[in-house]
């Protein structure tokens, strides 16, 4: 779900001149990141992950999560891979907050499909031997 910032004063005074009213995001307020990104790990499997921006992360009980630096519309930059360890949701939070101001994150992508801690281990092993080894994935 997306959402648009408009000037209801400037669509008014638009609509009653009879001018071409055009609703647009304004450049203050960024496109909104895709929802869902899918990362592939070493093993050629993908793995789907819920996008948030750091701000926006609620809290999360058992979790894979890779922290990233978004460059543009298109670039992604990532900088930790992870999962979450507390029993408290907060604590993780607080601990992925942490982690993101650290590195300079701005985008907090979490995968929530891992369904037993091995499960969530081994795709965190997989996630990082992906993207922080020399040596590429090929089919």
């Amino acid at each position: 779900m997306s959402a648009e910032i408009i000037q209801l004063a400037d669509f008014r005074s638009r609509r009653q001149t009879g001018g071409e009213v055009q609703v647009s995001i304004s450049e203050t307020y960024p496109e909104q990141p895709p929802r869902f990104h899918f990362w592939t790990g070493a093993s050629g499997k993908r793995y789907v992950h819920t996008v948030y921006s750091l701000f926006d992360c609620p809290t999360l009980e058992d979790a894979n999560y890779i922290l990233v630096r978004r460059n543009d519309r298109s670039t992604r930059a990532v900088l930790a891979i992870g999962r979450l360890a507390n029993n408290c949701p907060s604590e993780n939070l607080a601990e992925i907050r942490q982690h993101a101001a650290a590195l300079g994150a701005d985008e907090v992508h979490v995968h929530l499909l891992a369904s037993s801690n091995q499960e969530a281990a081994a795709v965190e092993a997989d996630l990082i031997t992906a993207q922080f080894s020399n040596t590429p994935y090929s089919a």
